[in-house]
């Protein structure tokens, strides 16, 4: 997604227009992977910050979103793959939430 006409390379090959990476768990850095998140999060967060409106539009290969949308729809993803690992926590240690 360009939405200050920023170029930002894909984190890992594959990942580009429907494609996606292998998920190799077996040679996983899980302290890597949090420092990619961790960058990637304030370069999200300097991104929206130098945008000025949520109704600004955003294009994602020929189809165009407004920040805000984008925004709501990564809030929606968080909670979806929260809700997953909760499902994989609980499958593993047999505790469940409230």
């Amino acid at each position: 997604m360009v939405v200050n006409g920023e170029h930002v390379r894909a984190y890992w090959p594959g990942t580009v227009h429907g494609t996606f990476a292998e998920f190799d768990v077996d040679s996983a850095d899980p302290d890597d992977a949090f420092t990619t998140w961790q960058t990637a999060c304030a370069r999200s967060r300097a991104v929206v910050d130098a945008t000025e409106s949520l109704d600004s539009t955003v294009q994602w290969g020929e189809e165009i979103f407004t920040l805000r949308y984008v925004l709501t729809h990564l809030i929606e993803e968080y909670a979806r793959h929260n809700g997953h690992a909760d499902l994989l926590r609980e499958r593993i240690d047999g505790a469940t939430g409230e």
